[in-house]
């Protein structure tokens, strides 16, 4: 699989309200299914499954077994590679357009 297929795999796994929900459970802890399915009551047992069956394609969660239970880790490593190819470089010159906008408003206001 190629660096762009992964990438792609990424998009759309993060496209997904309920994915990102999801990942931001993860954030600070490991969970098992149980415990996410438990969290997002509003949902099935197969659909939560299928959306982290996107998220494990993607690699964005990574999982171990331990007997019966299937436990759920977050991986960021490819939310990183794509700040760092997608949004790093974007953001700064977004970042200094912003503070030039300010500066010459600033400027503005004070003369």
């Amino acid at each position: 699989m190629s660096s762009d297929d992964k990438t792609d795999l990424v998009f759309k796994a993060l496209a997904a309200p309920i994915r990102r929900d999801i990942l931001d459970a993860l954030r600070d802890t490991p969970q098992t299914t149980g415990e996410i399915c438990a969290r997002f009551s509003h949902l099935n047992r197969c659909t939560v499954m299928q959306h982290l069956g996107v998220l494990e394609e993607a690699e964005l969660v990574l999982v171990r077994r331990a007997g019966r239970q299937r436990w759920n880790y977050l991986n960021a490593s490819p939310i990183k590679h794509i700040h760092d190819r997608w949004i790093g470089d974007y953001a700064m010159g977004a970042v200094s357009m912003i503070d030039r906008l300010k500066t010459g408003l600033e400027t503005e206001t004070v003369t």
